[in-house]
């Protein structure tokens, strides 16, 4: 009688062990999975905002591909061409109020 209690008490240490173990890791696999799922949002997000920024890229250079005006109007402020027959006057920042 005495063998049969040592050998269900081992048998319940036992599972008692793998019950303990087994809770430990289906907590931390939980863990894991929420912060995939975090991580995943995180990077749905960005994807969005590329997605947004790639189409107004996009229509952008569809304007610049179409729209002769704009092209023009973009090489005069960026590179300060002018047609013949054109001046252009620079000022100088800070010379508002010029003294007499």
């Amino acid at each position: 009688m005495n063998f049969r209690k040592i050998i269900l008490g081992v048998y319940a240490a036992l599972f008692g062990a793998v019950a303990l173990w087994a809770v430990s890791f289906f907590v931390q696999m939980e863990r894991e999975l929420t912060t995939l799922r975090r991580q995943e949002r995180a990077g749905l997000q960005r994807l969005a905002e590329a997605e947004s920024r790639l189409q107004a890229q996009e229509k952008y250079l569809d304007q610049l591909r179409h729209d002769p005006a704009l092209v023009e109007r973009i090489i005069r402020q960026k590179l300060g061409y002018v047609r013949s027959q054109e001046f252009v006057f620079r000022f100088e920042a800070g010379l508002e109020n010029p003294r007499p």
